[in-house]
């Protein structure tokens, strides 16, 4: 009987004993509030604005010319008809190669800043973690339900903003 009641003693004290910490946290939300995530999305949203304001000017330049062609169709000869709609056809596919090349230049630069952010945030994380004892973080979406307390995010961005406020663009 002393042997089971040693035995209980002993599981109890090594099951509390091993319990793991764990936390959680949203990098989204890191990356769209910290100083540093403000200023790389205002860049992207201000050379998006610049720019799509080139690209709207050309859009309409594009629906002129294309209105003028419409209403000269019966009088030009239909050989001169398809060689001007030609053009503006190619103008046009110039016109969406350009715009794409503009939007897949913004993600990369996108994607290329968020990397430096993550590569100053992961050994904040690393040490958050290890300093306070924490056996495992978590990202916020795969959560369904957890203690608001687990929620590291906001320490995460009190640090981020004390080491980094802006990248260089």
């Amino acid at each position: 009987m002393k042997i089971i009641i040693y035995f209980f003693i002993l599981f109890i004290l090594f099951s509390t004993n091993i319990r793991a910490e764990i936390a959680y946290i949203d990098l989204n939300y890191i990356l769209n509030t910290s100083n540093v995530g403000k200023s790389l999305n205002n860049h992207i949203k201000e050379l998006h604005s610049k720019d799509l304001a080139k690209f709207k000017e050309i859009e309409i330049n594009l629906i002129e010319k294309e209105k003028l062609i419409i209403a000269q169709q019966n009088i030009l000869e239909n050989n001169d008809f398809k060689k001007k709609l030609s053009i503006l056809s190619s103008e046009v596919q110039k016109y969406r190669a350009d715009k794409k090349a503009f939007t897949e230049e913004l993600n990369k630069i996108k994607i290329e800043k968020t990397k430096e952010i993550l590569a100053v945030l992961n050994p904040l994380i690393t040490n958050y973690v290890d300093s306070n004892s924490i056996s495992i973080v978590l990202p916020k979406k795969n959560i369904i339900v957890g203690k608001k307390n687990l929620d590291i995010t906001d320490e995460i961005i009190k640090l981020l903003n004390e080491n980094i406020n802006s990248l260089k663009f």
